[in-house]
């Protein structure tokens, strides 16, 4: 029992990470039905910004999140306008081929500008290297650090989406973007937004990766973000409580798999998620199937 709870507790870390980046892929898909195969790469970058601002620079854990996700939503931006923009009347075949060559050139900028070995993240402070033992379950204060940062990034997420006028023109862009414009929408800017966000979470959770890990690489995004993106299919690609679910979920399972089977199969296990539920539900847990008019 110790060690389910254990795992659990592990599952909900590493769940919550996969989250943040997969809230990025739903958002994305539910304004342009886009999958950004690049947001894995965008997260990649925010640990490399996190790593560089407390080496280099001295600053602490919070200030070093916040400088990545800035970083981290303008290259998002910067990505959507100069990549996407043009081709968004294109077909979604060449919108999906021009977002995995983005992946690609910021994975080899990054190894020209850095190298290929991996970095070890500096160390937190002693009050965030702790550990509890609570009934023979060991809980760490990165634990707590990491799930603590998700779900506060969470709930400021859902806040802006529910609550804000730029919220409120993304959920309107989502439903119909020519209606939308008709009401007076700016679009473009709510598009680009979308791609702010997103690209801010998958920072944070960048950095929370390295602080989780310990260690970074320029190849360090490829994986995860094809695991955040089983967890956005899983939980209904397009509506973001489901990407919540399918993060937590991924993660939960990787760590049960890991400790009660093998680390060699946990990857085979996601990736055997994600046909199970193409098959029996291809629109996700939260999805509705929608029928085409031709």
């Amino acid at each position: 029992m110790e060690q389910l709870a254990q795992q659990l507790i592990n599952g909900l870390s590493l769940g919550s990470i996969y989250a943040l980046i997969a809230l990025g892929y739903t958002m994305v898909y539910g304004i342009i039905q886009l999958i950004n195969f690049a947001h894995g790469e965008i997260y990649m970058v925010g640990a490399y910004v996190g790593y560089a601002c407390m080496t280099f620079l001295g600053l602490g854990f919070f200030e070093s999140l916040l400088i990545a996700m800035v970083a981290c939503s303008v290259l998002g931006v910067v990505i959507e306008r100069v990549a996407y923009k043009p081709l968004r009347n294109s077909t979604r075949i060449a919108a999906l081929i021009t977002a995995i060559g983005v992946s690609l050139l910021i994975q080899y900028t990054m190894m020209a500008l850095v190298g290929a070995d991996v970095r070890t993240y500096p160390a937190l402070p002693d009050y965030l290297s702790a550990s509890f033992n609570i009934g023979g379950v060991i809980i760490s204060a990165q634990s707590i650090l990491i799930i603590g940062t998700s779900v506060l990034l969470m709930v400021a997420l859902q806040f802006i989406v529910h609550r804000t006028r730029l919220g409120k023109a993304m959920r309107a862009v989502s439903m119909d973007a020519d209606a939308a414009r008709l009401m007076g929408v700016n679009v473009d800017t709510t598009i680009s937004f979308t791609f702010m966000l997103g690209s801010a979470l998958a920072g944070a959770a960048g950095v929370l990766v390295g602080v989780y890990y310990n260690s970074i690489n320029p190849l360090m995004g490829v994986l995860p973000g094809l695991k955040a993106f089983v967890a956005a299919v899983f939980g209904g690609i397009g509506i973001i409580p489901g990407a919540l679910i399918g993060g937590f979920f991924i993660g939960t399972a990787e760590t049960l798999v890991s400790g009660y089977l093998s680390s060699l199969f946990k990857d085979a296990v996601v990736f055997a998620i994600l046909i199970l539920v193409l098959i029996f539900r291809p629109a996700g847990l939260l999805g509705k199937n929608v029928r085409e008019k031709v």
